[in-house]
């Protein structure tokens, strides 16, 4: 089993980032920095007589790279309640690959996937951050993919993450899982 982690993140180094690095301590993981992408918004073509367009960006390379992989460890931070934009964007451009010749199994091949998610927010994210586990729990049942669990911590300034010693202790719980896994 292989695992990759989609970091949703625009700032390096950041808290999401840090609680997700002690989830993958010493695990093979390819890291997918969405940051560092090209990815412009869907537009919704799904009834349009053409269908979707080609797009010039970055997603079918990125989508690629991902669909290679057995487990999705999805990291952001906890945005109004959501995922990051440069998260959403991504998974809204899923409509689009359901309809593209280029992966005509996409939907069969995103029901063998695992996933988890680990969030990070500043205020109260251990009750606010759950709208964004039920949007990826809804997410996840559309295409069948098992939701394997989720990690939420509280940081809020650079470099707060290491005071939130619950969320330390999960992270160790999950890396332990994942270890079993690969």
């Amino acid at each position: 089993m292989s695992i990759v982690v989609i970091y949703g993140s625009t700032r390096e180094n950041g808290n999401t980032e840090m609680l997700t690095e002690q989830v993958i301590k010493d695990i093979p993981v390819e890291k997918i920095y969405l940051r560092h992408y090209k990815i412009l918004p869907i537009v919704d073509e799904r009834h349009s007589e053409k269908g979707f367009q080609e797009v010039d960006d970055d997603y079918n390379k990125i989508i690629e790279q991902v669909m290679k992989h057995d487990i999705f460890i999805f990291a952001t931070p906890i945005y109004w309640y959501s995922m990051s934009g440069t998260m959403k964007l991504f998974i809204d451009r899923w409509s689009q690959t359901l309809r593209d010749k280029n992966f005509p199994n996409f939907r069969a091949d995103m029901a063998k996937k695992k996933a988890y998610v680990i969030a990070v927010g500043g205020d109260n994210p251990y009750i606010k951050g759950l709208p964004l586990i039920q949007q990826f729990q809804y997410i996840f049942n559309f295409f069948n993919t098992s939701f394997e669990g989720y990690l939420i911590g509280r940081a809020s300034k650079p470099g707060e993450m290491p005071q939130d010693e619950k969320a330390f202790v999960s992270a160790e719980h999950l890396r332990n899982i994942l270890k079993e896994q690969i």
